[in-house]
């Protein structure tokens, strides 16, 4: 584990006695700090997702369950 200063530990401690959901919001607070958020690729994600949501309701796109999905993934790449 990485050295920490007494100030940094202090911060971790009080982080794990959080509620997970606080936890997860901490989280992304302090990943926005050092990996702030690009405005542009963001919105480039969100058209391609209504582009693909348009697509897949024209029936253009084939959708696959999540679980099998990533059991494929998991076989393709010899994880199984």
């Amino acid at each position: 584990m990485v050295h920490m200063n007494s100030r940094i530990h202090n911060l971790v401690e009080r982080a794990r006695r959080l509620a997970p959901a606080e936890q997860a919001a901490l989280l992304s607070a302090l990943h926005d700090m050092v990996a702030p958020p690009d405005p542009a690729w963001e919105a480039a994600w969100v058209n391609e997702s209504l582009d693909r949501l348009a697509a897949y309701g024209r029936r253009e796109l084939e959708a696959v369950d999540s679980d099998e999905a990533m059991a494929q993934l998991r076989k393709k790449h010899g994880l199984e």
